[in-house]
């Protein structure tokens, strides 16, 4: 299995990158760093987490407030948002159709 980012998605988590940058030199490479471990994780056991909707999962970040939502069409994994987890819970799901 594979993964695949919305482009919003991307663009969430450069934001996030940035932030953090901003804050702490290396510590937006350290939430990349948990956000690509939280998507291996996802690929190798997609149905391990709980589904938030219906047909989308949420796998969380151990160190950041992040939660990355994904769905799995196929043999892919589908990324579509890299949430703040204090944000609007439903801001994303025109994504999915």
């Amino acid at each position: 299995m594979t993964g695949l980012l919305h482009a919003e998605a991307l663009q969430e988590l450069d934001d996030a990158i940035a932030w953090y940058e901003q804050r702490r030199e290396g510590l937006g490479l350290e939430l990349l760093a948990e956000v690509q471990s939280a998507i291996s994780l996802a690929i190798a056991h997609p149905n391990r987490f709980p589904e938030v909707a219906n047909g989308v999962r949420r796998c969380q970040t151990n160190r950041f407030p992040y939660g990355i939502l994904y769905t799995c069409p196929g043999e892919q994994l589908f990324v579509v948002a890299v949430m703040h987890l204090h944000r609007d819970p439903d801001y994303w799901k025109h994504r999915i159709s």
